[in-house]
C-alpha cells in the first residue's frame, strides 16, 4: 500500500490545529463539487432524525443532526461503495461505532439507495422494521457490523484494517506492501465521546498504532455531552494527544460544519497509508435546535413537537410536515448508485486479469469467500497413541493448528500475549507484523500469519469479530479462561452475530495449580454457556481436542471456546473405550456398563473425566454396573435429536453423577432429582493441582460415594440431597488465607 503523500497533514486553512474550547459557529463551507443541492440534503437528514425519533417517542436524535454533515461527505465522496453490490469484495467498510445514533447510518443507506426507503425511517425502532434501535449486520443491507456496547466499533474496524491486510496477502501476495493491488481499500469508522471513554477502544487503537494500519480513518465526533451532559464531569484527557501517543496521523476540524474542511482532512488521512489516522472534529451536539443543541437533554430523547417545529424553521423547512424529502433530494443522492457501479466496472478488468494470472489464489479466493473448507483437509488431523501418563490438551491443540496450517492457509490467530501458555503459535509461521516492529524472536511481515494481541483481552475479541466480518479468514484468539471475563462483551457480540470465531480458553481449572484463585476458573464455565449461541468445548484428551478443532471449524454460524487444560491428561484407549469421534455430537457414552445397562452413568467434561472413569473401576469391581458418558460441548448435545440424546442418557436411569470442577449451575437438567453433582462451590487455593483435587473432593473416591447416594435416591424416588449437591470442605483455604 503505497505512501501517497510525504506531508500527511491537512492544509491549514482546512483543518484548525486547535483541539479544546468551543466550537466555533458552524459555518457549513461545502468542498468543491458539492453545492446547494447537497446542503439541502444534509439539513434533510437532520429533519429525518427529528421525525423519526419523535414519531416511536424513543431514540437518540442529536448525534444524528451533528452527525449529517460528516455522513454525508463519506457516503457521498470518500467511501469506495456500490450500494447495488453490498458485499462487493473491493468495498470500502464503514464502522459507525456509536451505535445509538443509528439514524446517521439508516439515512445516508437511504440516501444511497442500500433498499431502505421512507417508510422505513418512519419504523425506527419498531417490530419489525429494517431500522432497529442499533445497526445489525445481516438484518440491513449496508451495516457492517453489530453496534451499541461503545468501543466495540473502534475494535471491530481496526479488525476489519488488519483483516485486509492479511488477505491482501493471501489472494495477492506477488504485490508488495508499497504496490497497489485491486484488493486495497480503506476502513472509515465513526467514533464518539463514549467510544473513546471505554477501554476497549484505547487497548484496539493501540494496536492499530502498534501495526501501523494506513489503510484505517477514524473520525472522533468531539461534542463532549454525554446522557449526563458535560463531559467534563469525567473526560478530559487531551485525545489528540493520546492517539499520537499511540502512534497514529492526528488532525483537527475546528467546526464539523465546516464540510470544506472536513474534506481537505479526510483527503489527507486516506494519502496517509503508514499509519492510522484520527480526524477529531469539534461539533455541537443537536444543532441546529434553538433550545437544546449543546445539551444532553438531546442526546437521548426526542426534541418534543415544539422544539423540532422551531428547528425546521431554522432549517427552511415546514414545520407542518414531516418525513419531508424533495423529490430532486432523493435524485440527487441516489448518483451513488451510478457512481458505485461505475467505479465497481472501472475495478473489474483489473480484478479479472488478476484471476487470470493468479488462478491458484483465485481458487483459494472463491472457496474463503463462502467459508468452504477445502477436501481432504481433515485427512492432516493427528491422532494421538494411548497413554496413561497423557499429554495437556493445549498441547494437543498445538499441535492440531501445527498439522492443519499448511491445508487451511485462512486459518490465523495468536494469543493475549500468552502464546507459549496457550500453544497457539505454529512453529516457522511468520508474525502479523510491520517491518519495524519485528523482533529476535517474533519476525514476519505484514501480511503474516501470527497475531499478537497484547495484553488486550477485550480488544482482542472485538478485533477478532471485525477480522471475521470482514471476510473469509477463520481466527483464534487465546487467553486463560479466567480471563475471558475481560473479553466477555465481545464475545456476546459475536454470538448475536453468529460469527466463526474461535477462543482458545487454556488453564481451565483448579488444576492449573499453584498460581491460586485468582488465575483458577470456577464460575467460568456456566457463565459462558449462558451466552446463546456460544459453542463451550471442553475436551476430555487429545483425540477429543482434535475432534473438537475439527467440528468447530466445520461451523460458520457461530463462535466457539475450546476449553484446554494445562496439566497432562490420560490420553486414552480408544480400543477398549468410545470413539472420540463422539466429540462431535457434543456427548458420548466413553465406557459402557457391563452387560450394557447401567445402573447409574457418571458424566463428565475435560479434566475430570478421568476421574468418572477410575471411579467406574471402582463400582464395576463392587458389582454396580456404570456408564461414563463424556460430554465436551453440551450445546452440540442440544442439536442432536432426542433419540440420540436418550440413547447416550436413557431417561430410565434416574441415578447419576456430574463431574466438573467448577460450580454446579447447569447440571441438575443431566442429573435430574435423584442425581448428585460433584463440583466446587468456592475459589480456589495455591497448591500443586494433585493437592487440590483431593482437598477439594474431586477424587474418585468422593464420585463412588456420590454415585452410591444417587443410587439409593433413585431406588427411594427422593429428590436432590439437602442443601449443596457440592461437596464443602471447611479447612480448603486454611493454607491461603
Amino acid at each position: 500500500m503505497a505512501d501517497k503523500s510525504t506531508e500527511s497533514e491537512a492544509p491549514a486553512e482546512a483543518a484548525s490545529d486547535s483541539p479544546t474550547g468551543s466550537p466555533a459557529q458552524p459555518n457549513p463551507t461545502l468542498p468543491e463539487g458539492f453545492g446547494e443541492l447537497d446542503r439541502t440534503a444534509i439539513d434533510t437528514a437532520r429533519v429525518l432524525a427529528m421525525d423519526a425519533v419523535q414519531k416511536v417517542g424513543n431514540g437518540h436524535p442529536g448525534t444524528a443532526m451533528s452527525l449529517a454533515p460528516l455522513a454525508y461527505l463519506l457516503f457521498q465522496k470518500w467511501i469506495r461503495h456500490d450500494p447495488s453490490d453490498p458485499n462487493w469484495v473491493a468495498r470500502d467498510r464503514f464502522v459507525l461505532s456509536p451505535g445509538h445514533t443509528a439514524l446517521t447510518l439508516y439515512t445516508q443507506l437511504y440516501f444511497s439507495g442500500y433498499g431502505l426507503e421512507l417508510d422505513d425511517l418512519e419504523a425506527l425502532r419498531t417490530w419489525g422494521s429494517q431500522t432497529p434501535g442499533h445497526p445489525e449486520v445481516g438484518h440491513t443491507k449496508g451495516v457492517e457490523t453489530t453496534t451499541g456496547p461503545l468501543g466495540q466499533g473502534v475494535g471491530n474496524a481496526v479488525g476489519m484494517a488488519m483483516a485486509a491486510r492479511r488477505e491482501r496477502g493471501i489472494w495477492d501476495p506477488s504485490a508488495g506492501p508499497a504496490e497497489d493491488s485491486v484488493f486495497d481499500h480503506t476502513i472509515w469508522a465513526i467514533a464518539s465521546d463514549g467510544d473513546l471513554q471505554e477501554g476497549i477502544s484505547g487497548e484496539a487503537s493501540s494496536l492499530a498504532g502498534t501495526q501501523q494500519l494506513g489503510n484505517l480513518v477514524v473520525v472522533y465526533d468531539d461534542n463532549k455531552i454525554s446522557i449526563e451532559d458535560d463531559t467534563t464531569i469525567a473526560f478530559t484527557e487531551d485525545v489528540a494527544a493520546r492517539y499520537e501517543a499511540y502512534g497514529w496521523h492526528v488532525q483537527h476540524v475546528a467546526d464539523s460544519e465546516d464540510l470544506a474542511a472536513m474534506d481537505a482532512a479526510l483527503a489527507a488521512a486516506k494519502a496517509e497509508t503508514t499509519r492510522p489516522s484520527l480526524v477529531v472534529s469539534r461539533s455541537i451536539i443537536g444543532w441546529p435546535s434553538p433550545g437544546k443543541q449543546n445539551t444532553g437533554g438531546i442526546h437521548g430523547s426526542a426534541l418534543g413537537e415544539e422544539e423540532v417545529a422551531a428547528t425546521k424553521k431554522v432549517l427552511g423547512f415546514d414545520p407542518e410536515q414531516t418525513f419531508q424529502v424533495a423529490d430532486e433530494v432523493i435524485a440527487h443522492t441516489r448518483k451513488v448508485l451510478e457512481r458505485g457501479q461505475a467505479a465497481r466496472a472501472e475495478w473489474q478488468p483489473g480484478f479479472d486479469a488478476w484471476k487470470q494470472a493468479n488462478p491458484d489464489q483465485a481458487a483459494l479466493f472463491d472457496r474463503m469467500r463462502t467459508r468452504t473448507l477445502p477436501e481432504g483437509w481433515a485427512d492432516a488431523l493427528p491422532t494421538f497413541d494411548a497413554d496413561p501418563k497423557g499429554m495437556a490438551t493445549r498441547k494437543a491443540s498445538g499441535a492440531v493448528l501445527a498439522a492443519i496450517y499448511p491445508a487451511l492457509p485462512e486459518l490465523w490467530g495468536g494469543s493475549a500475549d500468552l502464546a507459549e501458555s496457550n500453544n497457539t503459535a505454529v512453529e516457522g509461521e511468520p508474525s502479523f507484523l510491520p517491518p519495524s516492529r519485528q523482533t529476535k524472536m517474533w519476525n514476519g511481515g505484514p501480511f503474516g500469519r501470527t497475531l499478537h494481541f497484547g495484553i488486550r483481552e477485550h480488544a482482542m475479541g472485538s478485533i477478532m469479530n471485525g477480522i471475521a466480518l470482514h471476510g473469509g479468514t477463520r481466527v483464534y484468539g487465546g487467553t486463560f479462561l479466567t480471563f475471558s471475563d475481560y473479553m466477555r462483551p465481545a464475545v456476546r457480540l459475536a454470538a448475536l452475530m453468529q460469527l466463526p470465531v474461535t477462543y482458545v480458553w487454556t488453564h481451565d481449572s483448579i488444576g492449573l495449580g499453584e498460581d491460586g484463585p485468582t488465575h483458577q476458573p470456577i464460575e467460568h464455565l456456566a457463565a459462558l454457556r449462558a451466552i446463546i449461541g456460544l459453542d463451550v468445548v471442553r475436551p476430555a484428551d487429545a483425540n477429543e481436542t482434535a475432534v473438537a478443532w475439527r467440528t468447530i471449524l466445520e461451523n460458520n454460524d457461530r463462535p466457539a471456546g475450546i476449553v484446554l487444560s494445562r496439566q497432562n491428561l490420560p490420553v486414552f484407549d480408544r480400543s477398549e473405550l468410545g470413539s472420540a469421534e463422539g466429540t462431535a455430537k457434543g456427548a458420548y457414552v466413553l465406557a459402557e456398563a457391563s452387560g450394557g445397562t447401567p445402573e447409574v452413568i457418571l458424566m463428565s467434561t475435560g479434566s475430570e473425566v478421568q476421574i468418572a472413569v477410575a471411579a467406574r473401576e471402582q463400582l464395576e469391581a463392587a458389582g454396580t454396573p456404570t456408564r461414563v458418558v463424556s460430554i465436551p460441548c453440551q450445546e452440540w448435545f442440544a442439536e442432536q435429536g432426542p433419540a440420540y440424546r436418550d440413547e447416550v442418557l436413557p431417561p430410565t436411569v434416574k441415578a447419576r453423577v456430574s463431574i466438573e470442577a467448577a460450580v454446579a449451575m447447569g447440571w441438575r437438567e443431566f442429573v435430574g432429582d435423584a442425581g448428585r453433582i460433584v463440583g466446587l462451590d468456592h475459589y480456589g487455593a495455591s497448591a500443586s493441582f494433585q493437592k487440590l483435587y483431593d482437598e477439594f473432593g474431586l477424587t474418585a473416591e468422593a464420585v463412588v460415594a456420590a454415585a452410591r447416594e444417587s443410587i439409593q435416591a433413585a431406588a427411594d424416588g427422593a429428590g436432590p440431597a439437602s442443601g449443596a449437591d457440592v461437596p464443602t470442605h471447611e479447612n480448603a483455604h486454611t493454607a491461603d488465607h
